[in-house]
C-alpha cells in the first residue's frame, strides 16, 4: 500500500503547495489516515543559506524547555538566526507534538565541516534529548507531516502558503511499526528526502550498517535508514549516483556473470563493498536532494535532482510522466493527471532501473 508522489520543476519554476496536496489527496485509499506528509524545496528564499531545522516538541508544559536544549545543541557551532513555532490551522488534527523550526548558520570557522557536525547534531538530538526529535534539517527546503490523513495534513500546516520547484509527498499504511508523527513519511537528513511504499525487509542489516558509520535510527520506521543510505553513499563516500543506485538495488548475481569482463567486475565490487547498504523487500522509492553529486561519465552536479527506483523485481508500481519541465514520479498516474491532465509522454520504469531529474543549467 502507501501512496507517493514527486515532481520537479527542472526550470526551477515555484509551485505551490496545495498542487501536491491535490494530487496525493488522490492516492488517500492506498494509506489509512496514520501518516502523510510533504517536502518542499525553495520554500525558504528569506533564510535560503541557512539551514531550515523543523523539530517536533512533545506537546506537554515543558516544552519550551525541551526547545531550549534543542537550541543549546546547535549553539555549539553557530547561531540560530530566528526560531518559531511552525504556523499551523487550529481544529484541523490534535496536535500531539509542536512543530518548531529553527533558521540556522554555522560559525564560518566550521564551513569545511558544517555538514557533517549538522548530522552529529542530528543525531544527537533525536538520540539525548526527551522529547525532541528533528525530522527536517537542509537548506531552503521543509518537511511538514503528521499522523493524519493528506488534505488534513495539508490545511494545518498551510501548505498552500509556501512555494517550491520541487514537491515529494507520501500517504502512509503502517504495516509493520505503529502510526504516529515521527514515522509518517517523508524522512529526511540534510538535503535528503525520501518517501517510500513497500517495506524494507532488511531493515535490521542497513540499520547495523549505517549505524557502524556513526547514524542513529531513533524514529521506529524502516525508512528512516534509507535517507541515511543515500547520504553515506554520496556525500560521506562520494560514489557515483549510478554505483550508489546499484548499491541499493544491484543487479542480481546470475546478471552479473553474463556481464563483460569490466562490467562484471565494478558490479561485482559493489556488491561486495556496499552489501550493507542493499534494499531487500518490496519498495518504490522518490528521492529528492540539493546535495551534489557526481556521476559515471565524470560530470557532476550541484543542484536539485529528483530520483525514482523500484526493488529488482518491481513488487511496487512506479509510474512517471513528463509535462514541459516538469517531471512527475507517482504510484498511479491517476494521480500525476490529477494536477497536469494532458502530459508529454508516460511511462514504467524497469524494475530497478533508476529515474533521475536534474535541473536545467
Amino acid at each position: 500500500m502507501c501512496g507517493i508522489i514527486g515532481f520537479i520543476s527542472r526550470d526551477k519554476k515555484l509551485i505551490r503547495g496545495d498542487k501536491i496536496a491535490i494530487a496525493l489527496d488522490s492516492l488517500k485509499e492506498r494509506g489509512n489516515g496514520q501518516g502523510s506528509g510533504y517536502v518542499g524545496y525553495g520554500i525558504y528564499p528569506k533564510y535560503k543559506d541557512s539551514y531550515a531545522i523543523h523539530v517536533f516538541l512533545d506537546n506537554n508544559p515543558q516544552y519550551m524547555d525541551i526547545k531550549e536544549n534543542v537550541k543549546q545543541v546547535l549553539e555549539k557551532y553557530g547561531y540560530v538566526l530566528n526560531d518559531e513555532e511552525i504556523p499551523t490551522k487550529d481544529g484541523i488534527i490534535e496536535k500531539e507534538f509542536i512543530p518548531w523550526r529553527f533558521f540556522y548558520d554555522f560559525d564560518e570557522k566550521y564551513a569545511d565541516s558544517e555538514k557533517d557536525l549538522m548530522v552529529d547534531m542530528v543525531m544527537e538530538i533525536n538520540d539525548k534529548i526527551d522529547g525532541a526529535f528533528v525530522f527536517s534539517s537542509g537548506k531552503n527546503m521543509g518537511i511538514f507531516k503528521a499522523s493524519a490523513w493528506p488534505m488534513e495534513v495539508a490545511e494545518f500546516y498551510k501548505l498552500d502558503e509556501y512555494e517550491g520547484y520541487m514537491w515529494l509527498s507520501h500517504a502512509r499504511y503502517p504495516t509493520n511499526t505503529r502510526g504516529w508523527w515521527g514515522g509518517a513519511h517523508p524522512f529526511n537528513l540534510l538535503n535528503w528526502s525520501v518517501v517510500h511504499n513497500g517495506e524494507i525487509t532488511s531493515y535490521g542489516t542497513n540499520k547495523r550498517y549505517v549505524e557502524s558509520f556513526g547514524y542513529k535510527c531513533r524514529l521506529l520506521t524502516d525508512t528512516e535508514v534509507v535517507a541515511y543510505i543515500f547520504d553515506l553513499l554520496i556525500r560521506k563516500h562520494e560514489i557515483p549516483v549510478e554505483y550508489a543506485l546499484s548499491a541499493v538495488a544491484p543487479k542480481f548475481w546470475k546478471e552479473i556473470d553474463t556481464m563483460e569482463d569490466e562490467e562484471r567486475e565494478l558490479h561485482e565490487s559493489i556488491r561486495m563493498t556496499y552489501g550493507g547498504a542493499t534494499l531487500n523487500g518490496p519498495f518504490a522509492i522518490i528521492v529528492g536532494t540539493e546535495e551534489g553529486m557526481m556521476f559515471m561519465n565524470g560530470e557532476t552536479n550541484d543542484d536539485n535532482s529528483l530520483i525514482g527506483i523500484t526493488d529488482r523485481i518491481k513488487l511496487r508500481p512506479l509510474i512517471v510522466g513528463e509535462k514541459d519541465d516538469l517531471l512527475f514520479v507517482s504510484s498511479e498516474e491517476a494521480a500525476i493527471r490529477k494536477i497536469c491532465p494532458e502530459l508529454d509522454k508516460v511511462w514504467m520504469p524497469d524494475a530497478g532501473e533508476p529515474v533521475l531529474a536534474r535541473i536545467n543549467k
